[in-house]
């Protein structure tokens, strides 16, 4: 079988060589020697003597009498005279195209296979099942396609893991803090003095001030996700009030507020003056936040307390941050030294920081608790002596009101005229009412 297929092989190429010599009309005869050289590049490309040597053969025979006439002529046949052989020609290159167009059928067959019939591929292609996945099949597969599975798989899972990182992180965020409001009005006003030069020197930063109804320190954060924990934590912060009152002892805590500083130049407040009184504070915060822990509330931060009176920070415009990366120290150094005023500790509230602001700029206020046992008097003292002093102001003015000659004056007119109107008023009922019979 191998030796006829070489053998056809070697005529087609003789036919090929034959019908290059022929000259085109039109066109010169090619160089000798020519023929002999498209018949050995076809049969090089036809793979006759490749495909010879991967099966073992050796070169292909040569032809014999018969063949050597063509492959159209029979064995009996008589060789062809001189005059036909431009005719015996032309028949030589038709059939030559049509062995062509078989050729290239068998290739489209072949889907474009270039594999040589007597070649290894080609007859492993017969074989059944040859183009089943084995890989598929019994379930292996490449080295690398392991490694690329589960690289990708731990990229997955990292990348899944930094997504409940985040969202874990999203849903921890404190939302609920434990307020100081700042009602001092002298502490107010000296930081809303140095708000507006501060704003005067850079008005990017109005966006990054605190208003003054907002202004107060931060003793405790914490996150509660739903109404039933801010229930827990209103009921926490009930329960811290007598805490509170033993740490303060029935006493008065007056925090002084002296000097300004900045956390990283991106959060400007007034410092608490070193005394007894702020490690009070900070005492009365963990007290707090052991009581609010044991209830099951995720409160405090890892941080050490350092409490602090903001009143500027770029956080509260994020659009501002690519205006200004940091606050420059220049713009507030003369008050860095200022004695802004005390504020004694007389309420603490549960906040949100979610939530709308009341209409006066503070916090939404869930619960507050009041401290100080003589304080609540004091209280109550200041509220009479103020509604007193509003009353003794309204006597004054009515005083020098009547102190007056063209006042008096026209007090008594309108007297004399209420008075007459009220006369003639009767005297005309008395005029039209029926008479009484005796």
């Amino acid at each position: 079988m191998r030796r006829l297929l070489s053998t056809l092989r070697f005529q087609l190429a003789r036919l090929l060589a034959a019908a290059a010599e022929l000259p085109a009309p039109g066109h010169r005869a090619p160089p000798p020697g020519w023929g002999e050289r498209r018949a050995a590049a076809a049969a090089w490309a036809l793979g006759s003597d490749r495909s010879m040597a991967q099966c073992g053969g050796g070169a292909a025979p040569p032809p014999s009498p018969e063949e050597a006439r063509g492959s159209g002529a029979a064995a009996g046949d008589p060789p062809p005279r001189a005059g036909e052989s431009l005719e015996h020609d032309g028949l030589e290159n038709v059939q030559e195209k049509k062995i062509i167009r078989k050729k290239k059928k068998r290739t489209k067959i072949r889907k474009g296979s270039q594999t040589p019939p007597d070649s290894m591929d080609y007859l492993m292609a017969e074989i059944p099942f040859a183009s089943t996945d084995t890989g598929y099949e019994f379930g292996t597969t490449s080295t690398f396609e392991i490694y690329f599975k589960k690289r990708r798989k731990r990229t997955t899972r990292s990348k899944t893991e930094d997504d409940n990182q985040t969202k874990k992180k999203k849903q921890d965020q404190p939302n609920y803090f434990i307020s100081l409001p700042i009602t001092n009005p002298k502490i107010t006003r000296g930081i809303q003095a140095v708000q507006d030069i501060i704003v005067q020197k850079d008005h990017r930063l109005s966006q990054a001030m605190v208003r003054y109804g907002s202004l107060h320190v931060t003793l405790l954060v914490m996150h509660l996700s739903s109404e039933e924990e801010v229930g827990i934590a209103v009921g926490a912060l009930l329960e811290s009030k007598d805490a509170v009152e033993e740490l303060l002892q029935g006493k008065h805590l007056d925090l002084s507020f002296q000097g300004i500083d900045d956390f990283r130049n991106e959060v400007v407040f007034v410092k608490f003056a070193a005394s007894d009184h702020t490690a009070a504070l900070t005492e009365i915060s963990e007290t707090m936040k052991k009581i609010f822990q044991e209830k099951g509330i995720l409160a405090g931060e890892n941080r050490a307390f350092k409490p602090h009176l903001t009143f500027m920070k770029l956080s509260k415009s994020p659009g501002l941050r690519k205006q200004v990366r940091k606050i420059d120290p220049h713009l507030y150094e003369n008050f860095k030294s200022h004695y802004f005023g005390d504020e004694t500790l007389c309420r603490l509230d549960l906040c949100s920081m979610l939530k709308k602001k009341q209409p006066n700029g503070y916090y939404h206020c869930e619960s507050s608790i009041t401290v100080g046992k003589s304080h609540e008097s004091d209280l109550i003292k200041k509220a009479l002596h103020r509604e007193s002093l509003a009353l003794f102001s309204k006597l004054n003015k009515i005083k020098e009101l009547l102190s007056n000659p063209e006042i008096r004056m026209k007090i008594n007119r309108e007297l004399f005229q209420d008075r007459h109107k009220q006369q003639s008023l009767k005297s005309h009922v008395d005029s039209n009412s029926p008479a009484m019979p005796i």
